[in-house]
């Protein structure tokens, strides 16, 4: 048994000299790749991560320590009513205009608190696939029967992904609910019962007000329901703040002069700072942390369940972010070690060859949110059949080289691996069904 571990230990060394013995820093594509993968980092926290990921995590914090166990199990786990949990999970994304990496805190606290397997991966699908604001987007400029296709397929890839993971691993499923039952983790009965449901609410509602509001992206058309929406994305943003402050000392006995305090110095950072929005929500942010870091009880419990989803995820998305760009480039600049010329001319047409390949480029890209249409609109321009174009939709957005690592961190390398190969397959067929059709 040590003879073979020291094989590996050789092994492992022996790969990783022969890899920096090889390493062709010379070649400026290899250069200009690795450049690709920090100018994507550099992007995605410019980008993503102030307005995106932070609300996440205090709401995938939240969850944890403030919705019932009981709760999530009753309407999310093994033995809940099918309609009810998949139906929920799969509607989610017209609420949550979140990319795929957004949704990972999200979906990592739904099921640490007991969702079952086949809801929680619903939800993790449904949530950057169904966007309202990109399926708008893909009718309009991709055309109409793209914008519905996309939009029927997520939701059934949802539903129909969730049950498959769900009866692959059934046995494990009701074998983690039955721990769940027996060894329960809840801390959360004690503030229920003092606690009204329309608290809870309104808590959460402004932290989600927040999350869709802030991201809310400017739309084609200088007109319309959408642009309104976007001309007061700030004020209405500022609403829903105002709202959670309220919570903090209405319903999580936050200390009053501390909010004040806090909102003191918030209105500062605006007066100073109010044209930089990014700048004004990250201090915000850092004001609510200290007020919770220096507070006691629950409120103090859900600063430390927030900053153990960051810690959790942050360095696998990092890491993915980069090879993503290191490979794929960036959507501003999509060049990275492998060329776009390559993948171009290997989605023409509509075989099971190219919408296969479609799904997996889509599924190993990164796409922020609204990005894939403008990158789709382009390798449609060089010849991208309609079949591969639906099957990267499907794909693309909903998954990404750095939400797998993720998801290998929540729920192990194996179910990652079939749901990534769930999407690609489902993927692969309906986009080559619908290129016969179109």
């Amino acid at each position: 048994m040590k003879s073979f571990k020291e094989t590996k230990i050789l092994i492992l060394i022996a790969a990783i000299f022969a890899a920096f013995y090889f390493l062709p820093v010379d070649s400026l594509s290899f250069r200009d790749s690795i450049l690709e993968g920090f100018s994507l980092l550099k992007w995605y926290a410019q980008e993503h991560v102030i307005l995106c990921l932070i609300p996440a995590f205090f709401i995938a914090g939240a969850i944890s320590v403030f919705v019932s166990q009981d709760s999530v199990i009753k309407y999310f786990g093994y033995g809940a009513k099918k309609w009810i949990s998949y139906t929920i999970a799969s509607v989610s994304g017209t609420v949550l205009a979140v990319c795929s990496c957004t949704i990972l805190p999200l979906f990592a606290g739904i099921y640490k608190r007991g969702a079952g397997l086949g809801p929680a991966v619903a939800f993790l699908y449904s949530g950057p696939a169904i966007n309202v604001l990109a399926i708008i987007l893909t009718a309009r400029i991709l055309g109409v029967e793209l914008g519905v296709a996309r939009t029927i397929g997520a939701v059934v890839f949802s539903v129909v992904i969730g049950l498959i993971m769900s009866l692959i691993y059934r046995k494990e499923e009701k074998e983690r609910a039955i721990a769940h039952t027996e060894n329960p983790t809840d801390k959360t009965e004690a503030v229920t019962e003092e606690r009204h449901l329309w608290k809870d609410l309104v808590y959460f509602a402004s932290m989600i007000g927040i999350l869709v509001f802030a991201n809310w992206g400017k739309p084609l058309e200088q007109s319309g329901f959408f642009y309104i929406v976007y001309s007061y994305k700030w004020l209405i943003t500022g609403m829903f703040a105002v709202m959670l402050g309220l919570s903090l000392t209405g319903f999580l006995k936050v200390r009053l002069p501390f909010i004040l305090a806090g909102a003191a110095g918030i209105l500062a950072t605006i007066y100073f700072f109010g044209d930089n929005h990014q700048l004004v929500f990250l201090l915000s942010v850092a004001v609510i942390s200290v007020i919770l870091f220096i507070s006691k009880g629950e409120a103090g419990d859900w600063l430390e369940s927030t900053w153990s989803y960051a810690k959790l995820i942050l360095p696998m998305l990092a890491l993915g972010v980069f090879v993503s760009g290191f490979l794929l480039g960036s959507p501003d600049n999509p060049k990275g070690l492998i060329p776009n010329e390559w993948i171009s001319s290997l989605v023409g047409g509509n075989s099971l060859f190219s919408n296969f390949f479609a799904s997996v480029v889509g599924a190993f890209m990164y796409f922020a949110t609204l990005t894939e249409v403008p990158i789709l609109q382009g390798l449609m321009i060089s010849g991208m059949g309609k079949g591969p174009a639906l099957a990267l939709l499907l794909a693309g957005p909903a998954l990404s080289l750095p939400s797998m690592l993720v998801i290998k961190s929540v729920i192990g390398t194996e179910k990652t691996v079939v749901y990534v190969g769930l999407v690609i397959i489902m993927s692969t067929i309906s986009g080559y069904f619908f290129g016969l059709m179109f």
